[in-house]
Order: C-alpha cells, then sequence, then structure tokens
C-alpha cells in the first residue's frame, strides 16, 4: 500500500495542499481551499476515498491550523505539525516563494522524512484555551509596560505643562489593564482547577523552589501536559538553555552556546524564575556561590541553574510527588 504525503501551507483565508509523486520524485499542486470547516472537511474526503494511505503534514501556525487539525482528527487522517525552520533547513538553499510552492516543499519534506516523523495529535481544549489566555495576557502587560514608561516622562513634565489630565488618564489606563490582567490569570487558574491532570501537575511544579504560578502555566502549555517532551535534556535545547559544543579536529575551537532557533520566550520565562531558586534553595544557592566564585560569568551559571530547575520539573511530574530538597 503506498502512502501518499500531502503537504500543506496555512494562511487565514487559504489552505493550499501539494502532493508528492513517489513515481516521478516531486511535488505537485493539488489544490486551494478556503480556510473554513466546511471546505476543509470536503476536500479531505475526497483524500480519502481517493487514497488509502495518507500522512499530511504542515507548519505550526497557531490558529490558522486549528480548523485543518480539527477535521483531520475528526477523519482519522494521520498529521504531523513540524516547526517551520526544521522543513526550510533540511531543504537546504532554495529559490522562489509562495503559498504553492511551500506546500509542494513541504510534500517533498514529508516524503523525504517519512521514516522520522511521529503523529501530531491534537491539544486538548484546555490547554489550548489556557495558551490563548497566556497570549493575551503577554500582549496586556507589554502595553501596559508601555503606559508605566510613558507616565515617568509626562510626570516629569507636568511642571512645564500643567497637563494633570494626562497623567490621571494613563493612571486610569494602567489600572484598567492591571485588573484585566488579573482577570486573565483567575480564568487560567480556574481552568487549570477544574482540570484533574492539569490541577495535579500543576501542584507538583509549585512544589520546586524557583517554579511560580506564570511558569508552571507555561510549562503545562509547551509541554501539552509533559506529553509532547518526556525528556528533559531536549526541553533545555528546545529552550535554549542547553549549550553546545562547537568543535572540528584540532582546528575549530569555538564558543559553546546555545542554540539560536530556540524558543527565547521560555527561556526567558524559566530564567524569572532563577533569582528566587538561589535566593531560598540551599543547594542552587550553593552551586550558584561556588560557581561564581570560580569565576564563572554569573549569566552562564544562572543559565545552567535553571537546566536544573527543568530537570526537577520532569522529575516531580515522572514520579508524581513533590520535591523534597534532601539534606546534605
Amino acid at each position: 500500500m503506498v502512502k501518499v504525503h500531502i503537504g500543506v501551507d496555512i494562511s487565514k483565508d487559504w489552505i493550499d495542499f501539494a502532493t508528492f509523486d513517489q513515481t516521478l520524485m516531486k511535488s505537485s499542486f493539488t489544490q486551494r481551499v478556503e480556510n473554513k470547516g466546511t471546505f476543509i472537511r470536503s476536500f479531505l474526503k475526497k483524500l480519502v476515498k481517493d487514497h488509502a494511505l495518507i500522512h499530511v503534514v504542515f507548519e505550526y501556525t497557531g490558529a490558522y491550523g486549528l480548523v485543518l487539525e480539527k477535521e483531520l482528527t475528526r477523519l482519522g487522517i494521520t498529521y504531523s505539525v513540524v516547526p517551520a525552520y526544521e522543513i526550510k533547513m533540511s531543504l537546504g538553499i532554495r529559490r522562489g516563494k509562495s503559498e504553492v510552492i511551500d506546500a509542494m516543499r513541504i510534500a517533498e519534506y514529508a516524503a523525504i522524512n517519512d521514516y522520522k516523523l511521529k503523529p501530531s495529535k491534537m491539544r486538548p481544549e484546555s490547554i489550548i484555551k489556557i495558551k490563548e489566555l497566556l497570549a493575551y495576557r503577554s500582549q496586556l502587560r507589554k502595553v501596559c509596560s508601555s503606559f508605566k514608561n510613558s507616565l515617568k516622562a509626562h510626570s516629569l513634565m507636568i511642571k512645564e505643562t500643567g497637563l494633570n489630565s494626562i497623567v490621571s488618564d494613563i493612571k486610569k489606563q494602567i489600572q484598567a489593564f492591571e485588573k484585566k490582567i488579573k482577570d486573565i490569570e483567575s480564568q487560567i487558574h480556574e481552568i487549570v482547577q477544574t482540570n484533574k491532570d492539569l490541577n495535579t501537575n500543576y501542584q507538583l511544579l509549585l512544589s520546586i523552589k524557583g517554579v511560580g504560578k506564570l511558569i508552571a502555566y507555561y510549562m503545562l502549555v509547551v509541554t501539552d501536559n509533559f506529553t509532547r517532551f518526556n525528556d528533559p535534556r531536549k526541553f533545555n535545547c528546545y529552550s535554549g538553555l542547553a549549550p553546545f559544543e562547537h568543535t572540528s579536529g584540532s582546528s575549530v575551537r569555538g564558543k559553546t552556546m546555545t542554540q539560536s532557533l530556540a524558543n527565547k520566550m521560555m527561556k526567558t520565562i524559566i530564567r524569572n524564575g532563577v533569582n528566587s531558586a538561589i535566593m531560598y534553595d540551599p543547594q542552587l544557592k550553593t552551586y550558584y556561590k561556588r560557581k561564581t566564585e570560580e569565576g564563572k560569568s554569573k549569566n552562564i551559571v544562572k543559565n545552567a541553574v535553571a537546566c536544573k530547575m527543568v530537570y526537577r520539573m520532569f522529575a516531580v511530574i515522572k514520579r508524581q510527588s513533590p520535591f523534597i530538597l534532601l539534606a546534605n
């Protein structure tokens, strides 16, 4: 039975499908459909009717790909969601770019890498909701920070302009945004509390020094409640916390660095808990002090502490028991 590889390029309004021909060893454009459930469902049903074995591959596009995932799941079609940079890096330098060309390239990628592509599963509704709420919270935080910076500048100008109304209005805006942020955090907490599996892992994560509510929320979302990753080392690589050696033979001795294509947001969030960890966790405090006294850069040591925190997070989830700090 021949497996048919389908490459998909997703945009807000359209979805382009391309098929890789195993005989000709090249991909060809198949069809463009509107990014709406009825149109996608109709096309996928036709695919299932014409081909017994299908593997659909597409890049992660967030909300734009959600309808496609739902329809693929509903029809029981195997699909894989792959990071865009992975497809780009694997195919090398290519000329030209359009939605159709991208779909064809993804189809080619799917055929070449079929042996290592793992089937994806649609995220649970609770994870999707928390992810959206966290994204909205992040947007509000940025706007709120902008208003706070603006408040400082306008406060200095009051003596010159006498425009107290501007400062008063900005303060009201900040209060309104801070209230919205708290409301969002309450919604997230309610979703976690009402989901047994999420709440169990959430409480386990909070047992670790340096891991606060926000870090715990993001860890649950990014790991799909620890089903997407089962190896802390891989997660540290994904987050840009694990450094990689850059050497070759006896002539190349590059600086050990983290991956530039990593999830920088996740790295920042975990790093935000490091100061608390080295302050309240005796082991990490001792480790940080020893390494900095040896002459290591504070930034590098804090990165190492963040890695240790990740290992602890994965450990408590695997054991399903809270973190206990053993006496030396």
